[in-house]
């Protein structure tokens, strides 16, 4: 596979999630679509390594891994949270949390 092929699986990663973002209210679809995006950046860290024979971009790609399972864990957990309050997902339901000061 050549590097243009990942650059092209990266920008369409991102793409889907960005989208599923934009056009879904569901949050579970969210967070799932926020994954997405950040394993496509994980994918363009790994190749960027690899093409420039420096290890700072895998090292990087590490460091992601580990904030997206903390990002999982943190999401996860505030997902049950708001579903067993209110017996739904819908991220409209929940835009008077935005009106907190």
């Amino acid at each position: 596979m050549t590097p243009n092929m990942f650059f092209l699986l990266v920008s369409i990663l991102f793409s889907i999630g960005l989208v599923g973002i934009i056009s879904r209210r569901n949050l579970f679809v969210i967070y799932m679509s926020i994954e997405l995006m950040l394993s496509s950046v994980n994918l363009l860290l790994a190749t960027l390594s690899k093409l420039l024979g420096d290890a700072n971009g895998s090292v990087m790609a590490l460091l992601l891994i580990a904030v997206i399972a903390a990002e999982a864990a943190l999401f996860l957990a505030m997902i049950t949270h708001l579903y067993r309050q209110s017996r739904t997902l819908d991220s409209d339901h929940y835009k008077k949390l935005s009106k907190v000061k």
